[in-house]
């Protein structure tokens, strides 16, 4: 196995984005620094064209929208449950725009 990689800096720190394909699931660690496992978000892939995706917060308190919304965008691009680790220390709308841009370049180049 091996992971689909993407990393970006933004003010000294260094995003990281590692993904793992399986056959059936998707599994993405979002990361600053060293890999750590952070709020932890499942996803699945929609059966029909609703905007609203299936999605839920496992574990975590803290980047709860920011989770969802990068597990929600997986499941629908890759048509398989997804499973999200987001870890930031930055301000969670912050992160999110870093994390997502790193996710677009990441995919774009599939």
């Amino acid at each position: 196995m091996s992971f689909l990689e993407g990393s970006r800096e933004h003010d000294g720190v260094t995003f990281h984005l590692r993904i793992l394909l399986l056959e059936n699931a998707v599994i993405a660690f979002f990361y600053e620094g060293e890999m750590k496992l952070g709020t932890l978000a499942f996803a699945m892939p929609l059966e029909t064209d609703d905007r609203v995706g299936k999605s839920s917060v496992l574990l975590g308190g803290k980047y709860l929208v920011a989770s969802r919304a990068l597990s929600e965008r997986l499941a629908a691009r890759y048509r398989k449950m997804s499973l999200v680790s987001f870890y930031s220390s930055f301000p969670e709308t912050e992160a999110f725009r870093i994390y997502l841009r790193i996710l677009e370049d990441r995919m774009s180049a599939e």
